[in-house]
């Protein structure tokens, strides 16, 4: 079958024949996400999606409806295929939460399909002919992708941008023009082989757009080419990291009962020697553990930081994960509690405590959390009334180290959002983003040395959740110019330097410790200095360009 032929089959495709094809090629591009990463798959499934949009122009509403419903079959099959790894969650507590997993599975895969909806449905309002309506693809579908970053807390996982990630020389686009400016690219490029089956009258140089595209990717590598070679990984003198990665299953590490062998076994992991040279953890300078680490409040446990301190010898400092009591009378029990990051000095003092800002929905608190609480619902960590947000987003101090920037869990995969700018939220948050759910994170405003992901994705089993977890957390620290260090409860952890490269890791699923140095800082990005308005920008002229284009093809 040719290409002519194969596109004309998909155009004419109508009924639940046209939903399967939908569905299939959105399921199939999730094959360019991790841990598989087959990058060039879009190429064959972004056309399809250009075809979807055309064929749409019989239905109603000018075809909005049509092109609409293609893009949620489309959205459905990347999403499912993509967030299965979701229902994991609810079989840490089956007997409490397992009769969830399937409408989990389902409704969250089905909600963020909307977003692609939509990115069709307004992609159809300006369609064009010819090589143009890939721009209208790109400009539809980038928008539609912010929304679901930033709508009602945001969601920006597995963006379409991140099939542009996995070749480490096409990911420093990313310190160009970020997660948002690569998703506009990977949308125009990845659907540019649809042309190639137009006719003649519609697209005169119909090898052009693809072409444009081939020139692109091309461009995009000797860039990262380049600048990989030219910027080598230097680290920070005097500083040795150590982190502890336990592996531990979720029913022993929220168990009180188990407290004393949680922490037994933190204590001989973190003191393990790690080669032949190796004293344990006096070669570290800083001893990291992961999210949430004890199956207790810490500060209420005198005996942990007595053991803690034990551990430590002087001039080394532990940065910990800890369920934190907020401050209530003495008598009075504690029903909520915060997210937070500890840095303990090796006499057992803390230092400081950093409160994770922004929590995760359904498994940190309840949408109305009041009223769904009152239906016999609750969220996956059972905190009644749901976890305490932080107040801001600030630099860590701690001693021997530049500062760093703390990012519990999903904090970090927020792009543009990880790294905070300044303190005020600005005109567009207080005319439109307090409205529908837009968050604002306060900041200093000051740029860290590095940044630090602590985080347990055991709630995932070993499923492709951590693999891109891991991706989007690498991401930030090209895109900002910064070193990542990441330890996480049943892995992936690593320390990647600002330009991705990791320097050491340990693998998912396995219990050990990683002794690295730490990267050097380099100077701030393009994206860290300019953010996304250089891209905003970008979107807003192709969107007059394809407004031009559909004037004059109608006139």
């Amino acid at each position: 079958m040719t290409l002519t032929r194969l596109a004309h089959t998909i155009v004419l495709t109508w009924g639940w024949r046209r939903a399967l094809i939908a569905f299939l090629a959105g399921a199939s591009t999730a094959l360019a996400l991790p841990p598989l990463n087959i990058w060039p798959v879009p190429f064959l499934t972004f056309p399809i999606l250009v075809w979807l949009v055309d064929g749409a122009a019989a239905g109603r509403l000018g075809g909005v409806l049509a092109a609409a419903g293609a893009g949620w079959w489309f959205g459905f099959g990347y999403f499912l295929a993509g967030l299965y790894w979701v229902g994991h969650a609810f079989l840490v507590d089956a007997k409490t939460f397992g009769w969830l997993l399937p409408f989990a599975v389902i409704a969250l895969p089905a909600g963020m399909a909307v977003y692609t909806a939509l990115g069709l449905a307004l992609a159809r309002l300006i369609w064009t002919r010819g090589a143009t309506r890939l721009l209208a693809l790109a400009v539809a579908l980038t928008f539609a992708e912010w929304l679901r970053g930033h709508l009602f807390s945001g969601f920006p996982w597995n963006v379409y941008g991140y099939a542009l990630i996995s070749p480490l020389w096409l990911a420093q686009g990313a310190a160009l023009v970020g997660l948002w400016g690569l998703t506009f690219l990977a949308v125009a490029v990845f659907a540019s082989p649809a042309v190639l089956a137009d006719d003649r009258a519609d697209t005169r140089r119909p090898w052009l757009a693809p072409a444009l595209g081939a020139i692109a990717i091309a461009a995009l590598a000797i860039y990262g080419a380049l600048r990989l070679a030219a910027t080598p990984t230097s680290f920070v003198e005097g500083v040795r990291l150590r982190i502890m990665q336990p592996n531990l299953q979720q029913d022993e590490k929220f168990n009180y009962a188990q407290k004393q062998q949680v922490m037994t076994r933190y204590l001989a992991l973190s003191d393990r020697s790690s080669g032949p040279q190796s004293t344990g953890v006096r070669d570290a300078t800083h001893l990291i553990w992961p999210e949430s680490a004890f199956p207790f409040f810490l500060t209420r446990e005198a005996d942990a930081l007595t053991q803690i301190a034990a551990l430590l010898p002087p001039g080394t400092v532990l940065i910990t994960g800890a369920v934190r009591p907020p401050a209530t009378a003495p008598n009075e029990a504690v029903t909520r509690a915060y997210n937070s990051v500890y840095v303990i000095d090796h006499d057992g003092s803390i230092l400081s405590v950093y409160d994770k800002v922004h929590l995760v929905p359904f498994g940190e608190y309840l949408p109305l959390q009041g009223v769904l609480e009152q239906l016999g619902l609750m969220q996956l960590t059972k905190v009644r009334g749901g976890f305490i947000a932080g107040d801001r987003r600030r630099n860590q101090r701690v001693p021997g180290a530049p500062d760093f920037l703390p990012l519990v869990c999903y904090e970090i995969i927020f792009p543009g959002d990880a790294v905070p700018r300044n303190d005020r939220p600005g005109w567009l948050y207080d005319h439109l983003g307090r409205y529908i759910g837009w968050p604002f994170v306060a900041g200093s405003g000051e740029r860290p040395g590095w940044l630090l992901n602590l985080t347990n994705d055991g709630w995932f089993g070993v499923s492709t959740g951590p693999y891109q977890h891991f991706q989007q957390a690498r991401v930030r620290a090209i895109e900002e110019g910064l070193p990542l260090v990441r330890a996480a409860n049943t892995g992936i952890s690593a320390v990647v330097d600002p330009l991705g490269r990791v320097i050491k890791s340990l693998p998912l699923a396995t219990e050990g410790v990683l002794d690295s140095p730490l990267p050097q800082a380099i100077t701030p990005t393009l994206y860290a200095r300019t953010g996304d308005g250089p891209t905003g920008l970008l979107v807003a002229l192709a969107f007059f360009w394809v407004l031009r284009a559909r004037r004059a093809s109608s006139s």
